[in-house]
Order: structure tokens, then C-alpha cells, then sequence
């Protein structure tokens, strides 16, 4: 069986659609390969934590306060923290604003009392007023006041006595109720002030009074 012969206006036809298919392929290829030299190098950088949120003083940090942010290599700060699973439930050492990077001299704790000659404790004090411990931040100094609670105490004797001064703030509770057992603060003392205090808290309600930052 013979097939008819196209046509000369049948092969103009079919040769035009092919050039309009071809001329379309290479346009967009030419536009892909255009959008490829000027897309951008990705950004070499270091996963490291930041704020998800803003963050107080003191405050327990929990799996949702953290998230990880990818930083060029030379914005990173000394100490940046990038492990999520190191800092929870870690205290803060200071308030903190969302977005903000997370180091480490950010968490309260051992790494708090320098490695010195002075040989500094951190020691916890219960202060019998709960709503006097949520004005205070860590890194502010205090003196602590000691008043006798022993039935045998006449009202002549009940005078506070000054058990520490100048006693570094190191971390405080991320939430205050009046529970009527006060407040438990860390502080940064030397072992025969922390050995004073301690002994003051069994016959004692602690208090304190704060000295202004320099």
C-alpha cells in the first residue's frame, strides 16, 4: 500500500511547528541556564542557638525557649552554644532578648564562679519574703540579714544580724508564689560565709538588702 505524499503546504506546516517546539526548548533553556549564574553561592556558616523568645533572668530554659540559626563563620561569638540537649533546663545567668545568640556565660552555674584564688562556692539561701527575691537579677549584689525565729528569742534580741555582704547574685526563680516558704536564691560566697549562712538558716528567716550596681 502506497501512503500519499504530504503536500508542500503540508511539509511548511510541519516544519514550522518543529521550529516553534525547538525555538521554545532553547529559550528556556537559556533562561534556566541565566537563572543558574545568577542564583547566588549558599552561605557557608555554623548552626549555633539563639532566642526563640524573650527570656528572663534566672529562668529554667525549656526546649522551645532555643532554636537554631545558621551563622556565617565569622559573626559566630566565642562560646556559642549549639547543642539543645546540653542548655535544657540550664538556668540563665541574665535576661535575654529574642533572636539573641546563646554563649555560654549566659548559663548560671559552676562555670559562674571564677577559677580564682578566692575560692568561691555558690551557695542556695532561702529568703523568707518570696516578693522581695522577684526584684532581684543575677549579677547584683546584696547583704544578707539573718532575724532569729527561736521561740526563746526575747523581742530585744530579734535585731537582724548581718551574716553576708556584697554576695553575688548567681541565679534566681524563674516564677515567685507566695507560698509562705520564701524564695531559694543562688549566691556566690566565699565556703566560711556559705558555712555561716547555713547555720544562721536553722534558727533564722533571711532577708536582704540590695546594693546599687556600679
Amino acid at each position: 500500500m502506497t501512503l500519499p505524499r504530504p503536500t508542500r503546504a503540508e511539509l511548511a506546516r510541519a516544519v514550522a511547528r518543529h521550529r516553534a517546539l525547538l525555538a521554545g526548548g532553547l529559550a528556556a533553556g537559556a533562561v534556566a541556564s541565566g537563572l543558574g549564574l545568577l542564583a547566588p553561592e549558599p552561605v557557608a556558616g555554623v548552626l549555633v542557638l539563639r532566642a526563640s523568645r524573650d527570656l528572663v533572668a534566672g529562668a529554667p530554659l525549656g526546649a522551645a525557649d532555643v532554636a537554631a540559626a545558621r551563622v556565617p563563620v565569622a559573626a559566630v561569638p566565642a562560646g556559642a552554644l549549639i547543642d539543645p540537649d546540653a542548655v535544657v533546663g540550664r538556668l540563665l545567668s541574665g535576661p535575654v532578648r529574642a533572636g539573641e545568640l546563646l554563649t555560654d556565660v549566659r548559663l548560671a552555674g559552676a562555670s559562674l564562679l571564677r577559677d580564682d584564688a578566692s575560692g568561691r562556692v555558690a551557695v542556695p539561701v532561702r529568703l523568707a519574703d518570696a516578693a522581695s527575691a522577684a526584684l532581684l537579677q543575677a549579677g547584683d549584689r546584696i547583704d544578707v540579714l539573718a532575724a532569729s525565729t527561736s521561740a526563746g528569742t526575747s523581742a530585744g534580741q530579734r535585731d537582724a544580724v548581718l551574716v553576708a555582704q556584697k554576695a553575688e547574685v548567681l541565679a534566681v526563680p524563674s516564677s515567685v508564689g507566695d507560698t509562705g516558704e520564701g524564695a531559694l536564691v543562688l549566691l556566690s560566697e566565699t565556703p566560711a560565709v556559705a558555712a555561716r549562712l547555713a547555720a544562721a538558716a536553722v534558727t533564722s528567716r533571711h532577708s536582704f538588702t540590695l546594693r546599687a550596681r556600679r
